[in-house]
């Protein structure tokens, strides 16, 4: 005789920052939650360079994942003409993604949820329906037995190639970056900053990155448009041999590989009828950076406020659940407009454009600017007070930038209790 299914509140897809951050916030107000992970362990494999904020830190409530700090970056023009941001005090954290997400995965079992791993998401079972619970099918690795569970409503944080997406028909017409970044020995440069690496040649796209990790080790890698024909491996030999002009002797081998997708673009739903999705699934990602953890994470809050309210009502209908959709956007919605209208112009310029630019930013107030308004989680306010101060910069660039000023963007948004500031 086949058991019963076993039931749950919410089954959350996907043990990455932004799922985990959900069954955590969800399980704490005593809802049933079941956290699931395609692959055995928690945080492998790797899935991001691993630089953030320090939003990040408040959000996980700990410091345990921090391997270093840095202060600034050194931005590499496709010619090697350096352009250097670098603040008095602690701009970014270095950390162990692997420890993160079993940090946040470990702290949501501690609030109630059950974490189960090698547990693939395979689909539903029927149609969704407002007054019914969901049929979710999912299969356990590798044995390969396909179990079934019942669930009041689903969080799709299952990433780029999102399942729970497909399975509830929630379109996302995103463009996927690919991006391949090896960690290798590299004792050499300066471990107080990054190194950021532009040109058409190397990175089209996006761009390439050195990380010092404070431990003798680095993160090289890179994120590039799809281009057909050329794959992002190919792009990073080339990468690795501007590299090595700027060291002056060829990069080490690396020790470990790490190959990725970064979703960039606006999702037009993130909700529907018993299911929201989160994180990289949501395309909820920096587009001028690429990096979404602390973005992830400060929407899988929203997403488990809403639904908690949800399920006390007992109106899980997609009406109701895209008040979800409303707060994340109030949230990043603009800062995310005015990221997509950066990259489109910066998609646009060639590699002698990006020259010009980085030239007229060595002005003294243009750098003086960037390092006081420089956020990583919010580099539109950098930007739009650099254009603010630099006529060249505006008649330089191939779009009107008027638009780029339509609201005012004198305040970060109020979404971290640490940084929050106005411009001067």
């Amino acid at each position: 005789m086949t058991p019963p299914p076993e039931r749950y509140d919410v089954v959350v897809v996907g043990a990455g920052p932004a799922g985990s951050t959900a069954a955590h916030e969800l399980a704490r107000r005593g809802h049933r939650v079941l956290l699931t992970e395609e692959h055995p362990r928690v945080g492998f494999p790797v899935q991001c360079a691993g630089l953030v904020s320090q939003r990040v830190l408040e959000l996980a409530g700990t410091r345990e994942m921090v391997l270093h700090e840095v202060r600034g970056a050194t931005v590499w023009s496709p010619a090697l003409r350096p352009l250097q941001v670098k603040a008095p005090d602690t701009r970014a954290y270095v950390i162990s993604r692997s420890r993160l997400d079993f940090l946040l995965a470990e702290r949501a079992s501690r609030a109630g949820a059950e974490v189960r791993t090698g547990w693939k998401f395979l689909g539903l079972e029927g149609p969704v329906s407002a007054t019914l619970p969901l049929a979710l099918r999912f299969q356990t690795l590798p044995e390969g037995e396909v179990r079934r569970v019942e669930a009041r409503c689903v969080v799709g944080a299952d990433g780029v190639t999102s399942a729970v997406a497909r399975a509830f028909r929630l379109r996302r017409p995103i463009e996927i970056l690919p991006a391949y970044e090896v960690e290798m020995p590299f004792p050499d440069g300066d471990p107080d900053e990054v190194e950021i690496y532009l040109g058409r040649h190397v990175a089209p796209g996006l761009f390439g990155w050195w990380i010092p990790d404070g431990g003798g080790m680095a993160r090289v890698g890179l994120a590039v448009q799809a281009i057909r024909g050329r794959s992002a491996r190919e792009y990073f030999d080339a990468l690795r041999g501007q590299m090595a002009r700027r060291w002056g002797h060829p990069l080490p081998d690396p020790v470990e590989i790490l190959v990725a997708g970064i979703p960039v673009g606006d999702v037009p739903r993130t909700s529907g009828t018993r299911v929201l999705l989160v994180g990289d699934a949501a395309a909820q990602v920096k587009p001028v950076s690429g990096g979404g953890i602390f973005t992830g994470m400060r929407c899988a809050q929203r997403a488990a406020e809403v639904l908690h309210e949800a399920l006390a009502q007992d109106d899980l209908g997609g009406d109701r659940l895209a008040a979800y959709d409303a707060a994340w956007r109030s949230d990043l919605g603009e800062e995310f407009r005015r990221a997509h209208y950066l990259r489109r112009v910066f998609l646009r310029l060639g590699d002698e454009e990006l020259e010009r630019v980085l030239q007229i930013l060595q002005g003294t107030d243009m750098v003086r600017s960037l390092v006081a308004f420089g956020d990583i989680d919010f580099p539109s306010i950098a930007a739009g007070e650099v254009l603010r101060q630099s006529r060249s910069l505006m008649s330089l660039l191939p779009q009107a930038v008027a638009a780029y000023f339509q609201r005012d963007r004198g305040r970060v948004p109020d979404v971290g209790p640490r940084i929050s500031r106005r411009a001067t």
